[in-house]
């Protein structure tokens, strides 16, 4: 029997029963606390709704109006001049989205890895991609909105030079390990 995997089948059962039991022994009101934090949380739900709306309506106009594609197309030359694969235009679209929507990178780099292959060099860097990058307008929208931060005007900078730290890191990693 594996080790690993029976603690990992049992790490998560075991800590949501460890944390009430210790909670009661220490005389915490373990109901009273945890009705107190839903409550927070769903203030902080209603308070980041609109941010949320605005965000996801914003990335479906951009996506629906055919904006993706012309950036994605505009940024072509500019990988051909780096000396990338031809393939890697593919990735275009994946890497302008991921700032953008977790979910609609998810669909783009599956889009990719069913269209080209898991063990092809494009699925492999939509793989890293997506594990190198994060979902920078997602978290200023959404953590910076429930907190009422209204200045994010540094972070936002610095979350999309990560991402572009990211990309290129992918690009190296996969050009590196696989070919």
């Amino acid at each position: 029997m594996n080790v690993i995997a029976e603690i990992s089948r049992w790490a998560i059962p075991l800590l949501l029963l460890l944390i009430p039991v210790l909670a009661f022994l220490r005389k915490v009101p373990v109901y009273e606390s945890f009705v107190a934090g839903a409550e927070d949380g769903f203030k902080t739900g209603v308070r980041i709704l609109p941010f949320l709306i605005g965000m996801l309506l914003s990335i479906r106009v951009f996506v629906d109006s055919g904006a993706l594609e012309i950036v994605s197309h505009w940024l072509q030359p500019l990988f051909g001049r780096l000396g990338l694969d031809p393939n890697f235009a593919a990735i275009i679209p994946l890497a302008i989205m991921r700032p953008l929507s977790g979910s609609g990178a998810l669909g783009v780099a599956t889009q990719l890895i069913n269209q080209y292959g898991p063990d092809s060099y494009i699925g492999r860097l939509a793989s890293t991609l997506q594990g190198s990058t994060d979902t920078t307008f997602f978290v200023l929208t959404v953590y910076f909105g429930s907190v009422g931060i209204k200045k994010y005007r540094y972070a936002l900078k610095l979350g999309l030079l990560a991402d572009l730290i990211g990309l290129i890191a992918s690009v190296w990693i996969v050009t590196k390990t696989f070919y």
